[in-house]
């Protein structure tokens, strides 16, 4: 089974978007990590983080300490991870995808998942482009030795797939951004690891106590219909790279 390393926006995106697949491959001996672009270290959501990791066998936080766009105590400080100048910020993404040498990498899609916020935008463009330098020696040489994976996938929502996803999101006064269905080239069932991502969800404690954070909207639904939304994760897979012989799949 491939090694995946998640590159996501800020805690709790891990295990939302990709909490089974980072689950199923860890069971079956692959190496996980993931890289979270937001959030300073010493923060309460680091340690939620750490917490979350562990539950999914994800190893420890990778965090680069940014600044959320709509939180200015997440990192106190630091540049809002949206304004960040952008060749600093794949510089920091391709030393750890040289550093871990995943198989697949996974982040978020180009819209930004069904709300569209910012950072997810700006987390999928400094992934794909640090994917595709990861792979040039001549990019960022102080970085550490290329490494090309042989696959990129964005986590992502296609109109079929929203289901019980819009009446929560609406109803809080979010947006709903899907993707065309046949823009969803894999649809993975997590079902057998559903219980595993949703401790994983509960680790993040400060967002299932709040009111409009994803996490305390799913808390709040009946078991089941938990169980319906969080047991499909959908991904799109894209083709920053060159064809290589080895190409992985997050599908058998």
């Amino acid at each position: 089974m491939p090694s995946v390393l998640g590159v996501f926006a800020h805690p709790d995106d891990e295990s939302l978007l990709a909490g089974g697949v980072l689950a199923r491959h860890a069971a079956g001996g692959a190496r996980t990590a993931v890289v979270t672009a937001t959030w300073s270290p010493g923060s309460a959501r680091a340690a939620e983080l750490a917490a979350a990791l562990t539950v999914l066998g994800a190893g420890e936080p990778r965090l680069l300490g940014y600044r959320d766009a709509r939180n200015a105590s997440s990192a106190p400080g630091q540049d809002r991870w949206c304004d960040v100048d952008v060749d600093e910020a794949v510089a920091r993404v391709v030393a750890h995808i040289r550093q871990f040498r995943p198989d697949v990498v996974v982040t978020h899609d180009a819209l930004g998942q069904l709300t569209g916020h910012p950072d997810h935008r700006r987390t999928h463009q400094v992934a794909v482009l640090a994917v595709q330098a990861a792979g040039l020696g001549g990019l960022h040489p102080e970085a550490g030795e290329p490494w090309q994976a042989s696959a990129l996938y964005a986590a992502t929502h296609p109109d079929s797939g929203i289901g019980g996803l819009g009446p929560l999101l609406s109803g809080v006064g979010k947006t709903l951004l899907s993707v065309p269905d046949d823009y969803a080239t894999a649809v993975v069932d997590v079902t057998p690891w559903l219980d595993q991502k949703w401790a994983a969800i509960s680790s993040h404690a400060s967002q299932v106590q709040g009111e409009r954070a994803l996490p305390a909207l799913l808390s709040r639904l009946d078991e089941p219909e938990r169980a319906r939304i969080l047991a499909t994760e959908y991904f799109t897979r894209l083709t920053p790279t060159p064809a290589t012989a080895v190409q992985h799949s997050l599908t058998p």
